[in-house]
């Protein structure tokens, strides 16, 4: 019987009850039997030493894991798994699997419609089980046990908490820092220098054991400045007089030719000794850097290069073998001080979150532990354990300190309760996650308290016969050969963390290439004579990996490469079926890159795949800056730029030289913000991508339906936010700030999939890809180790908990350097262990910087081939990669192969033809609206904006920008500031933004200068600013705007005026061709211009007039022009303003403008007469102020023009308007 019961799956003969430890390893079905287990505890199976004794519903039973995506497949999979049992136990399922077809056989028939009734009751019951994670359901302990737990009824959770630890940092400061007198307030100003940067030194000691600081952080930074600065004087006072001492008696060497020269040259020498000697001097001078010479200048280094006899003895030479010690051993206040910081912010920190009532996600765990700890917590810990009597915590491994003691203090792992159960289920050699708190060293703890109850699941169902095969041989090998074994825990016949073999299930299908099963374990070499860089290593293996992958896809499309079935024959193999994992996100664009230079398209897989980190977000921002401030020419040109709007830099170039264009963006943007503060942010952002043309473009890309879907997920968020928030500003600011978590490793946000990724090689982070499993795996960068540095801050683990140790000695980094080894192996297993069917691993002798020395021992995969035994030589690799006995059918070993330009070209699945629809209806009548820009642009220019202020300024000045520089001593004037876009631009907005103030207010130089400096400054222009305030003043003052009066603009007060006036009326089919020639004939004497072309307008006409004044009961329009006429006042003579107004066809502009003043006015005053009331259109060529007639040129139209075109605009005929 107890045979048989042995030969039972782990997950039918389990004891439900006591605690026990469930090592999974990889591939073994962890989640499979998870929810077997759950099975047996609700139909109460097992004889009476293995089932609980009860049946259970799904809230008696805590199924604990530790993300909220594993969290609802787990849930998933349980509500599947028991929703298939109430199938087989009502006989509807006609093959069971052999899970289900032992509990049925150990059933009775005539229960089996019982169980299938409470298997159907716990299915649906499913939604209110307790499978969560740690933190939510110690949240729910907490409040679901307020008395017990000593905890408030209503306490609010903070996901975010950094402003209020800021908030506490800066009460520190004010409180420690604000008093602090002499060396003391220099030391903080150097070291601390502010709030913001004490914090980001002191978070790392937040969640280790501080004890309260002292009171007086003046007296411990003295005392810390006073102990250093009487070391040094120790260290220095001989080193004054023993420099020259040491430079006579080396020099004297070196004249009796006593040393090898060309080991020690004057030049370094004299280098080093004078670097000793400031140092000496400098009483407060700590670092000294004279690089070899701590090692040339001591006893034995000066015998490494003396010729005959010994070298010299000097009390300099002894002392210089410690002295580097001596001075890295001078500490000062700094870690004494930052964890006096580091204690009172965190003490404050939580006493200010207890006041607020608030919660972290940290505080869930701390506080129940808090109360299980306290005087309450048997109580508590019974309650909970009558509420969860059996509790199954997956991914144990990852599980820290904290959760560990909590989980203890509940269930008594020890004392292996029989009332409740505990189970355990986790796999050491995947516990990677240390930088997040999870502890290895936590799972060994409760390997040693269930002692004698450990299980194991042993068969792997992922993989193939050969890639197990592999990978038992290589970690096999490990156990066996090495002192520490494989994961460096052995010590003596100790070995808390075995490697055990297990054994595979297989798969059908085989990995086959030319017809023959390949290797499941290809370990490539790059040849080299020297060890590497790594950029080079990194570099070549990308390119080495991806011409593999590249030959293997072609294979997979001639039929050489796939996966054999015994059934349904070769599956050819396809991006989707490989996998590339990475450290790091360099590593990642490496092989990207390489990817698709051969066209082979790939998608990112990382932990902090947020797309709030993508470049798309970046660019929303400058977009919606942009669109929130339109007129700010900075923030308008880094949008336009932006990667994701993908205009050319001759596009960018040419918004500098042609203002038509420019003008066009400033008045596209402003419409989009209009269409932000009508519709919302999402309206405006789907109409900025379609006017850019982005959806079709972006899916033209290689990577394209990623971004725009990044784009669109943006948008999304973007107005759900805006919800909650008033006004551009504050979303502008909510983006920044979510960038700037995102950049942090907060971002929530995380990218979506697309369908389309699934069939892209993956490229994963070794990280993300734990849990997850891939046909092929490519491990190109494997090489790589990261030891601690030197003066780094480093976490050791001291026997009970992880110590963060901010100046470690040698022996703690010797110590941190082991169990980082002890996490790269863990990484290595997790990687290999994705693979199905094969793998490929990337080797290369190593270096770091400058160095020569080979460091490849420092890595997991040297380790596992040498035990950490340094590489002889770099051509001593292959021989190194012997002992894993390469055979070709489990492991081969081969040279990395050569870099080809072989592309891939994916085939393509033929579509259905289609068609387009043909439409039933009549054409619809051509409506829009129209500008006296659109009449003058040619075919062979693009369109402007027709709703746009700028637009109507459009040919104000020359379209290509000119910039004479002046010549020494030349005043600066109006005639020679710049001429173009940019300049008319300016102009026109110094006008517009003086008609806002009050013309009155800018008519003095001084205050118009105070006015004008920063908007100069700006732009660039500030040397001009002194000449643009006198030339405004006096454009303000000068009399003569109507010509023959003494009016001036700044005469004009506010109820007088209106800037830029907007107009819209109705055009029914008017034909532009005889607009033009009625204009023509009766302005300007019948002066030859250029015809417009032909066209028709119908819908409406829209404009903006620049100014609209009215003086002694005439209305005027007024229009500035920025056109630069020639060199002095003489050249704007009314004939050559006339001149400029008939070549750039100012003459349609004005009449329209006067067209619209007439129907405004014929609306709005009773007596309206347009000979009494319309005083006509002052053209004002703002460069011409010193010239006689001041540069304005006034026209007034004939009034049958007017009437005339009023009639033909409201529909009339030419006919109708002419009888």
């Amino acid at each position: 019987m107890t045979a048989i019961h042995s030969q039972l799956p782990l997950a039918l003969r389990c004891p439900l009850r006591g605690s026990r430890l469930i090592e999974a390893s990889a591939g073994t079905g962890k989640t499979f039997t998870i929810s077997a287990l759950y099975l047996r505890l609700v139909l109460g199976h097992g004889d009476e030493h293995s089932a609980f004794g009860r049946e259970l519903l799904p809230p008696d039973i805590l199924v604990v894991t530790f993300t909220d995506a594993a969290t609802q497949e787990l849930r998933d999979r349980i509500r599947a798994r028991l929703v298939e049992a109430a199938q087989a136990f009502r006989g509807e399922l006609a093959d069971p699997d052999p899970i289900l077809a032992h509990l049925l056989a150990d059933t009775e028939h005539t229960q089996w419609s019982s169980c299938a009734r409470k298997l159907e009751i716990a299915a649906q019951w499913m939604d209110q089980a307790a499978v969560s994670t740690i933190h939510s359901w110690c949240q729910r302990m907490l409040r679901e046990h307020a008395f017990d737990s000593g905890s408030l009824f209503t306490q609010t959770l903070e996901t975010d908490q950094r402003e209020l630890l800021a908030e506490v940092a800066r009460d520190y400061w004010r409180l420690h820092c604000y008093h602090l007198q002499g060396d003391a307030l220099h030391w903080v100003d150097s070291c601390w220098q502010q709030p913001e940067a004490l914090l980001a030194k002191a978070r790392v000691l937040l969640d280790q054991p501080l004890a309260p600081g002292e009171p007086d952080l003046h007296t411990l930074i003295d005392t810390g400045l006073q102990q250093s600065a009487q070391q040094l004087t120790e260290l220095k006072v001989s080193w004054i007089g023993w420099v020259d001492e040491l430079e006579a008696l080396l020099e004297q060497a070196r004249e009796a030719k006593a040393f090898n020269a060309s080991k020690m040259n004057r030049g370094h020498l004299a280098g080093w000794l004078d670097k000793l000697r400031s140092w000496a001097a400098d009483d407060d001078q700590i670092k000294l850097d004279i690089g070899k010479g701590f090692e040339r200048l001591t006893p034995d280094g000066l015998a490494e290069i003396w010729k005959n006899g010994s070298p010299p003895a000097h009390p300099a030479l002894d002392a210089m073998v410690g002295l580097k010690a001596s001075l890295a051993a001078i500490r000062g206040p700094e870690q004494s001080a930052l964890r006096h910081a580091a204690a009172w912010i965190k003490e404050r920190f939580e006493s200010e979150k207890r006041r607020r009532a608030q919660m972290g996600f940290d505080d869930m765990l701390t506080r129940l532990d808090a109360a299980l700890q306290g005087a309450n917590g048997e109580r508590l810990a019974q309650v909970i354990r009558q509420q969860f009597p059996v509790a199954l915590i997956d991914e144990f491994q990852d599980t820290d300190p904290l959760q560990y003691r909590i989980f203890d203090r509940i269930y008594r792992l020890q004392d292996n309760h029989q009332d409740s159960a505990l189970l355990l289920i986790g796999d050491p050699k995947q516990a990677i996650y240390a930088f997040r708190g999870a502890d290895i060293f936590t799972y060994l703890s409760a390997r040693a308290a269930t002692e004698g109850r450990h299980e194991n699941l042993d068969t792997n169902f992922r993989s193939s016969d050969a890639m197990v095969a592999a990978v038992n041989r290589v970690f096999a090998h490990a156990e066996a050969q090495f002192p520490r074994a494989a994961f460096l825990f052995r010590q003596g016949k100790e070995n808390p963390l075995p490697f055990l073999p297990v054994k595979a299930r297989g798969r059908k299908e085989v990995w086959s290439i030319g017809g023959e099963p390949a290797a499941a374990l290809t370990a490539w070499y790059l040849p080299s004579e020297a060890p590497m860089s790594g950029e080079a290593y990194r570099r070549q293996m990308a390119e080495r990996c991806a011409s593999a992958m590249t030959e293997l896809l072609l294979a997979g499309q001639r039929g050489d490469a796939g996966f054999a079935h015994p059934e349904r024959g070769l599956q050819p193999v396809r991006p989707a079926d490989m996998a590339v994992l990475v450290r790091t996100g360099r590593e990642a664009q490496a092989i990207r890159q390489a990817l698709a230079a051969r066209d082979v398209r790939s998608v990112y897989l990382s932990d902090k795949d947020s797309v709030l980190n993508t470049q798309q977000a970046q660019d929303v921002l400058r977009w919606l800056r942009a669109c929130a401030e339109p007129g700010n020419d900075r923030l308008l040109r880094a949008a336009l730029a932006s990667t994701t709007l993908g205009l050319s830099w001759a596009d960018v170039e040419l918004l500098n030289q042609d203002e038509r264009l420019w003008e066009q963006r400033v008045d596209q943007f402003r419409d989009y913000r209009r269409r932000w503060q009508r519709q919302g942010v999402l309206p405006m952002l789907h109409r900025l991508l379609h006017d850019f043309q982005l959806p079709a473009r972006l899916l033209l890309q290689s990577d394209g339906e990623r971004s725009l879907t990044n784009l669109l997920h943006l948008a999304e968020l973007l107005q759900r936010a805006a919800r909650e928030l008033d006004g551009e500003q504050a979303l502008i600011r909510h983006l920044r700030e979510l960038i700037q978590q995102a950049a942090e490793g907060a971002g929530e946000d995380q990218v979506l999939r697309l369908e389309s990724d699934a069939e892209l090689v993956k490229v994963v982070t070794i990280h993300k890809s734990k849990g997850l499993e891939y046909p092929l795996v490519f491990l190109p960068f494997i090489s790589h180790s990261r030891p601690p540095k030197k003066g780094e801050p480093v976490r050791v683990h001291d026997g009970e908990r992880s110590r963060l140790e901010l100046e470690p000695d040698e022996d703690t980094l010797r110590q941190a350097d082991q169990e980082r080894l002890g996490e790269d192996l863990r990484l290595l297993y997790v990687a290999l262990t994705r693979a199905r069917h094969a793998c490929w691993l990337g080797l290369a002798d190593l270096k770091s910087g400058q160095s020569k020395e080979s460091v490849l021992h420092h890595s997991a995969i040297a380790y596992l081939l040498a035990g950490g035994e340094r590489l002889p030589t770099s051509e001593a690799l292959p021989d190194w990669l012997q002992a894993w006995q390469p055979d070709g059918q489990v492991l081969s070993v081969a040279p990395a192969p050569e870099v080809d330009g072989q592309c891939y070209q994916p085939q393509l699945m033929q579509s259905t033809n289609l068609s387009a629809r043909t439409p039933t209806h009549a054409r619809f009548a051509s409506w829009w609206i129209g500008s006296y820009s659109a009449l003058t642009i040619s075919s062979e220019q693009p369109e402007l904006a027709v709703d746009s202020a700028l637009a109507e300024r459009m040919t104000d000045d020359e379209r290509q920008s000119r910039f004479v520089p002046l010549r020494k001593g030349e005043p600066p004037s109006i005639h020679r500031f710049p001429r173009g876009p940019q300049p008319g631009t300016f102009i026109h907005g110094l006008l517009e933004l003086a008609a806002a103030e009050g013309f009155a207010v800018l008519a003095e130089p001084a205050q118009a200068l105070d006015w004008l400096y920063p908007r100069c400054q700006r732009r660039g222009w500030g040397d001009w600013a002194p000449c643009l305030s006198e030339w405004l003043s006096e454009l303000l003052r000068r009399p003569g705007l109507v010509p023959g009066t003494q009016l001036a603009l700044a005469a004009l007060q506010p109820g007088q005026y209106q800037s830029e006036m907007e107009f819209m009326f109705s055009a029914a089919h008017v034909d532009v061709q005889q607009i033009d020639q009625l204009v023509q004939a009766r302005t300007l004497d019948g002066m030859a211009r250029a015809p417009l072309q032909r066209d028709r307008l119908n819908g409406l006409f829209k404009g903006f007039i620049d100014l609209v004044f009215e003086y002694e009961g005439r209305y005027y329009v007024v229009d500035y022009k920025s056109n630069w006429l020639g060199q002095g006042p003489a050249d704007y003579s009314d004939d050559a303003m006339a001149s400029a107004i008939a070549e750039h066809r100012y003459d349609l502009q004005y009449v329209f403008y006067i067209l619209a003043l007439h129907r405004q006015l014929r609306a709005r005053l009773p007596d309206y007469d347009y000979d009494q009331h319309i005083g006509g259109a002052l053209y004002w060529f703002v460069r011409g102020i010193e010239s006689a007639n001041g540069g304005v040129w006034q026209d007034r139209p004939p009034r049958r023009l007017i009437e005339t075109l009023d009639r033909l605009f409201a529909g009339q005929s030419v006919a109708e308007v002419s009888a």
